[in-house]
């Protein structure tokens, strides 16, 4: 099964970062984080990766296209214009970069990757966000329900506290919030049948909106509930946060070994 990832947007909730490279390039713990979601499913046994590319995606190819550099020992022989590369290691990762458009939205994107896919189901996700979720269960769910489309959703939270308040507008308890709080939200970690193709029309389609919206409306689409850990790097306070657990060597979403 294909993983499909949305790497081509502007990134402008982030732009002190952005404005340099696509939001998947920006790092966490000197790697982008696009490359922490490859790990993950790849370690699920996902080798297989077609990636819509748009803003800036020379940096995108540019990375693969270096990949050792990135990722071993060099030695570089000037003189004769050679270069050694030294414990070698690399992933079992097919790679598949795809130009999808500058200003083209989510649902056009995927629909220019239909040519890659295939009619087969595959699994698509945002190139910002990391998890813990368990793509081995997600995709049994998938297979059961026989529906087009399974969104992994996750609870937003709040980050205040709660009130109780009556038809009086009197407070009647405060608590702090806690992880039952807030409202579902579509978390990525898509599982989609090649039928969903049929619902994306052209470069101006969001996926969000009327594809996801037809699904819902015929019963197409199930939500498979993820309780643990999700995050989403829209903003500055959030890439930190990441940070902050990959440092801590307590990151929820890294379950390969060095």
């Amino acid at each position: 099964m294909k993983v499909v990832i949305l790497a081509g947007g502007f990134g402008t909730r982030i732009s002190e970062e952005s404005h340099l490279k696509p939001k998947p390039m920006i790092e966490i713990g000197e790697k982008p984080i696009l490359w922490h979601i490859m790990k993950y499913y790849s370690e699920y046994g996902y080798h297989d990766f077609v990636i819509c590319l748009g803003y800036k995606q020379y940096v995108v190819k540019e990375f693969f296209a270096d990949y050792f550099l990135h990722t071993s020992d060099v030695t570089f022989d000037l003189a004769n214009n050679r270069m050694e590369v030294h414990n070698n290691y690399s992933e079992p990762w097919k790679v598949t970069l795809v130009d999808t458009g500058l200003n083209t939205m989510t649902g056009g994107r995927v629909k220019r990757i239909q040519p890659y896919i295939g009619n087969e189901p595959f699994m698509l996700t945002y190139g910002d966000g990391v998890s813990n979720v368990d793509l081995k269960a997600l995709v049994d769910f998938h297979r059961s329900h026989k529906k087009t489309a399974t969104i992994t959703t996750v609870n937003l939270g709040q980050s205040k506290g709660v009130l109780n308040i009556d038809d009086n507008n009197s407070v009647l308890s405060f608590r702090e919030k806690d992880d039952n709080d807030g409202a579902l939200i579509n978390g990525g970690f898509m599982v989609l049948n090649p039928e969903v193709f049929d619902y994306l029309k052209d470069d101006a389609t969001v996926f969000e909106r009327e594809p996801m919206e037809r699904l819902a409306a015929e019963g197409q689409m199930k939500s498979y509930y993820h309780k643990g850990f999700w995050q989403c790097m829209d903003t500055q306070r959030e890439m930190k946060k990441l940070e902050e657990l990959w440092q801590s060597k307590n990151a929820p979403w890294k379950i390969w070994k060095d």
